[in-house]
């Protein structure tokens, strides 16, 4: 592996090391990716206003639900492939993801809001390596300008991460509280055996532990999916954007970047969408089944 990808490497290396290549080398200030994802409002609506994220979240809620009804409607005796697909995935959230972390009670209960979470956050993954007409640059055909083509996905914003992982916290301390009234579940907090002096220090740190869990939930789906977008931009042209190269360099360049961003892309795609969306419906799981679970 590490021959491999020294070789592909090998002539991006050559070519900004020679004298022709550093002399080319002039840096395009006007090129700024970052602006990919600022989100603009569309519609002005206060603290409601329509932007690019909003529509991102808008359709993979769409989905979610089209997808599922659709299916629900046209069960069969001898399933399709498509329905095989949905009844794999329905196994892996019921089986591995649900029953796996909680009891039969919790998870009866849970199960379709961890399915749900699956679901959306896959959706809102995949789509956002579809391309579709929402840059903020403008092409124009035959006289009509239109959005250019982007990449972007609602998950690639903190905000929509976020505001899931809030929805979490919150549904578990809920359930804990519930299960084990206040006090109860603040002493879970503090492992059975630990008395005394010794567990105040430990109960304040499962009190910070709880708030990284906000933190740590949220950023790890966000910076993932906001890494794998970037990593196709510069891949797919922009890193020959931004270095503005001569016309050989860039062809070079293009070559070889070109060629790493569909490699980015298949395992994007293959990879990171679905195993990002099962951690954290897991990790929704485990919390869940930890709140109420008699020794914590």
């Amino acid at each position: 592996m590490t021959k491999r990808f020294a070789i592909v490497l090998t002539p991006l290396i050559v070519l900004l090391a020679s004298p022709a290549g550093a002399l080319a080398l002039n840096i395009n200030e006007d090129y700024r990716p970052q602006d990919e994802f600022e989100l603009k409002k569309w519609i002005d609506l206060g603290v409601f206003s329509i932007n690019k994220a909003v529509l991102y979240v808008f359709l993979a809620a769409g989905l979610t639900c089209f997808t599922m009804i659709y299916i629900a409607k046209r069960m069969q005796d001898r399933p399709n492939k498509v329905q095989t697909a949905v009844e794999a995935a329905f196994t892996l959230m019921r089986d591995n993801i649900t029953r796996g972390n909680m009891d039969d009670k919790m998870a009866a209960k849970w199960f379709p809001f961890i399915g749900a979470l699956f679901l959306f956050i896959w959706f809102s993954n995949m789509l956002g390596y579809l391309p579709l007409p929402t840059s903020q640059e403008k092409i124009d055909i035959f006289g009509v300008h239109i959005p250019a083509f982007a990449l972007f996905a609602a998950t690639a914003n903190i905000s929509v991460p976020l505001l899931l992982t809030l929805v979490v916290w919150l549904s578990y301390h809920v359930e804990g509280v519930r299960a084990k009234g206040v006090i109860g579940y603040l002493k879970s907090w503090v492992p059975s055996g630990v008395e005394g002096a010794a567990a105040i220090p430990i109960f304040f740190i499962e009190v910070i532990s709880h708030f990284v869990r906000l933190v740590s939930l949220s950023v790890r789906l966000f910076a993932n999916i906001l890494a794998g977008h970037l990593l196709i931009l510069f891949m797919g042209g922009g890193l020959v954007v931004l270095l503005n190269l001569s016309i050989f360099g860039s062809v070079v360049l293009g070559l070889v970047t070109g060629t790493m961003a569909v490699a980015f892309f298949i395992f994007e795609v293959a990879l990171v969408a679905t195993l990002q969306a099962f951690i954290f419906a897991t990790l929704t799981a485990i919390y869940l089944g930890g709140a109420v679970a008699a020794e914590h």
